[in-house]
């Protein structure tokens, strides 16, 4: 038995007797909480390795809208007037939040965008090949004497920000050179804000201007319409037009969402995991270089637009603003080791100059067929050290990542990466994307569902440890190579399931940062999902606000923890049988699931705690030895009156951490713990 499995485990060396499981059972209790929990911990005994800082590393992929329409603060939507830039399911989704759009491509005008009027009928013709940016262009022909223009739905922070600065580029073709932007009411002819500017020139020419809300005009969460009018009977082609906050922060017009950042900011993380399913078809060099010349293109991994304004310097400055490191994952799918290397020399020199040593992954989830040019099994290893080497010789220093099979079935993959020639990796990754509502039980109950997510945790610790196994049982990599836990990510799609978006995602994702900490010394890198929306920020209509299990990463990720240390106890402990398909059997499960860790200096004695009972408020008495506590600890306890509570654009401030202090007599403090809930304890010393 390792150091960590003998420091961690609540039930070692106590005498409760473990009953049998009955065979019809699906949850059991192996032994009831007692009436008053006793925990030991022994600040003295610490554990033979440390916690690592980027165990508590996020994960950030354009899907969805966790880069463009969210720390992305550009406004609108298909700026660049381009066609192909959604596919199907994506177009219908969007067709049934506004079915005016399909009229509005009936009348060849890119989606989401529409007709002012739409019964002035044909007065738009798209152009391609002379377009200012990207493929294609749009012709608007106004008709004299009325309003002719293209208008989009635009939800604006106007809780934060009254002031929006835009560009956009025209090429005169005929009559009048006025054009006109507005804000107007969503579906109304009433003007909020109006500006223009004159456009003359005959060659493509870049034109700024400002819109300004008046204040109380529009109110926070509610839908407007930013509008381009032409002139009488002006004709005019238009291209890439641009509408952000006055208050992004900066790169050239436009850039990051300043709430999304300072939030980011605030969640403490080292590392950020710039991947996913997108990056076996993206290429570095479409996201660099003058925003206005960036291309716009379908992100074929998820079906959306990819924009390539968020590029890799983009990626960088943000990285730099929240205090983190890039993690990159570079292209193993329609790659070359030469544009990976040519990545790295460029990312190493411009964000720490020049002295190497990041990490980076070689690909992502190279073993799904939908991950464009994923290798075979006997490709694999070969792949693997091409690409390695192509890092290597421009970076010596580089952490290298291979990519790896999830916990519960990761045995020939891995042993096929466990092939190549000592140093071609650091780490081989693993996932765990799980849906928490597939079990082999059949029609689960809600609560058989949260008692077997809250379980996962627990038997992954046990699976890292098989894959660790194999790694040292591999002469060329024995206790060097180590996992990379890259993507994790608890999904559910029945309502009253512990989900990434609620409450019990939280209690999940909690449990899954003390498995972390006590398997540090074999996965010394992990990676949540996401930093930006999933498990992390989100913004909907305009709002900032974050997930449930945002408020745990900032706890765990901003406590000064770095050694663990002993904690012993009995808390009660239970079993599931037939549960998450995944991981469908897992023994001893905790009631109260603990970890204790010191800082460095020796001055702060951390406990984190989850309890994961559904019913009982466990009392608990604490006694801590070898360590001279102040007579206060701090608390910040995360809970909710229900597991499935959500933060949302209406209400993001649901449920966030309450902060509370305990006396401490003589090392001994006492706690109640609620149901389903999360706690981090901080002690100093005295």
């Amino acid at each position: 038995m390792t150091l960590a499995r003998w420091f961690f485990p609540l039930l070692a060396g106590t005498a409760w007797a473990v009953l049998p499981l009955s065979l019809s059972a699906q949850i059991s209790e192996t032994q009831a909480p007692p009436s008053v929990v006793s925990l030991h911990v022994d600040a003295a005994k610490a554990a033979g390795y440390r916690i690592p800082r980027t165990i508590f590393g996020s994960f950030l992929e354009p899907i969805g809208n966790s880069t463009y329409n969210g720390l992305w603060a550009q406004v609108l939507e298909n700026p660049s007037l381009e066609e192909n830039l959604w596919d199907t399911n994506h177009i219908a989704e969007m067709l049934r939040e506004q079915p005016e759009l399909s009229e509005a491509s009936r009348l060849g005008l890119p989606l989401p965008w529409r007709p002012l009027d739409v019964r002035q009928g044909n007065r738009y013709e798209p152009h391609w090949g002379d377009a200012a940016n990207s493929w294609r262009s749009l012709e608007v022909l106004g008709v004299p004497g009325e309003a002719t223009g293209i208008v989009q739905r635009v939800y604006l922070p106007v809780q934060r920000e009254l002031s929006y600065q835009g560009s956009l580029w025209a090429k005169h073709l005929l009559g009048p050179a006025t054009l006109t932007m507005q804000i107007r009411r969503h579906h109304s002819l009433e003007v909020i804000a109006s500006t223009t500017v004159t456009a003359t020139d005959t060659n493509w020419t870049k034109y700024l201007f400002t819109l300004q809300i008046p204040q109380g005009k529009l109110q926070r969460l509610e839908p407007a319409d930013f509008v381009v009018l032409v002139d009488g009977e002006e004709r005019v082609d238009l291209d890439n037009i641009d509408l952000f906050p006055a208050d992004a922060l900066e790169n050239g017009l436009g850039g990051l969402d300043p709430d999304e950042v300072k939030m980011a900011r605030e969640m403490h993380t080292p590392l950020v995991r710039f991947g996913g399913n997108f990056t076996s078809g993206y290429h570095w060099k479409d996201g660099i270089g003058p925003e206005d010349k960036r291309v716009s293109m379908l992100n074929i991994a998820w079906g959306i637009p990819e924009y390539n304004t968020f590029g890799t310097d983009e990626f960088l400055r943000f990285c730099k603003l929240i205090g983190a490191e890039p993690q990159v994952a570079v292209n193993l799918g329609s790659g070359t080791p030469e544009e990976a290397a040519a990545w790295v020399k460029y990312v190493d020199n411009r964000f720490n100059s020049d002295a190497g040593g990041l990490h980076w992954e070689l690909g992502n989830e190279l073993w799904g067929s939908w991950n464009l040019g994923w290798p075979t099994l006997q490709q694999l290893p070969a792949r693997t050290k091409e690409m390695s080497e192509a890092i290597r010789a421009v970076d010596p220093r580089a952490k290298l990542i291979a990519t790896g099979q999830d916990p519960d079935h990761f045995q020939q993959w891995n042993a096929a990466q466990l092939t190549n020639p000592a140093g071609t990796f650091d780490y081989l990754s693993t996932h765990f994307v799980v849906t928490t509502d597939a079990t082999v039980k059949p029609s689960p109950n809600a609560d058989f569902l949260a008692q077997a997510t809250f379980a996962l945790p627990v038997q992954l610790g046990r699976q890292l440890r098989e894959m660790q196994q194999q790694m040292d049982g591999t002469p060329a990599f024995a206790h060097k190579t180590h996992i990379a836990f890259t993507e994790w990510l608890f999904v559910g799609h029945r309502p009253d399931t512990p989900r990434f978006t609620n409450m019990g995602g939280a209690i999940a994702a909690a449990a899954f940062f003390n498995m972390l900490m006590q398997n540090a010394d074999v996965v010394p890198v992990s990676d949540m999902t996401g930093i930006m929306e999933f498990a992390g920020i989100w913004k909907k209509r305009g709002q900032v606000y974050a997930a449930p299990a945002y408020y745990v990463f900032q706890m765990y990720a901003g406590a000064d923890a770095t050694t663990p240390v002993a904690i012993t106890g009995s808390t009660g402990s239970y079993a599931v049988k037939d549960g998450i398909t995944r991981l469908p059997n897992i023994a001893d499960v905790p009631y109260l699931d603990t970890v204790a860790a010191k800082n460095d200096a020796g001055d702060t004695l951390t406990l984190f705690v989850v309890n994961r009972h559904l019913t009982r408020d466990l009392t608990t008495d604490i006694d801590v030895q070898g360590f001279a506590a102040a007579a206060t600890a701090q608390v910040k306890t995360l809970d909710a009156p229900s597991l499935y509570n959500e933060n949302t654009d209406d209400n993001p401030q649901s449920v966030i951490p309450k902060e509370s202090a305990v006396a401490v007599k003589g090392g001994k403090l006492r706690c109640v713990f609620p149901h389903e809930s999360v706690t981090v304890i901080t002690l100093k010393k005295s």
